[in-house]
């Protein structure tokens, strides 16, 4: 059960998300209107342009909300296998988890220098 709950848990975060960018922020999310910061960056040919970020729904949680559900459902997965002796089942869940920090590392220094400190 815990596996389907952080399943559907990171599926209507991505749906909140990809709402939210299809309606340019005019949308709802939890039944009220969402916060968002308007961020504007400049493009390699120096062209300005603009992007909204969500900050509401499961967005207000966390900024990389979507992988913890990621990681949680990975484990759930494992533990039915509990002190086996074998590192097998297990070794997704820790492989995902640093996969999953390094990205979020890299996903912050890159939107650092797209829209600023």
């Amino acid at each position: 059960i815990c596996g389907f709950l952080c399943i559907w848990i990171n599926y209507d975060s991505d749906n909140q998300r990809y709402i939210f960018r299809q309606t340019k922020g005019e949308c709802l999310i939890w039944g009220k209107k969402p916060s968002k910061i308007v961020a504007e960056y400049t493009t390699a040919s120096g062209a300005i342009k603009k992007n909204l970020l969500l900050l509401d729904g499961w967005w207000k949680v966390s900024r990389h909300f979507h992988y913890m559900p990621e990681i949680l459902a990975s484990i759930c997965w494992s533990c039915p296998a509990q002190t086996s002796g074998v590192v097998g089942p297990y070794f997704y869940s820790f492989f995902l988890t640093i996969l999953l920090i390094d990205r979020a590392f890299r996903d912050d220094d890159r939107c650092r220098k797209k829209y600023g400190p």
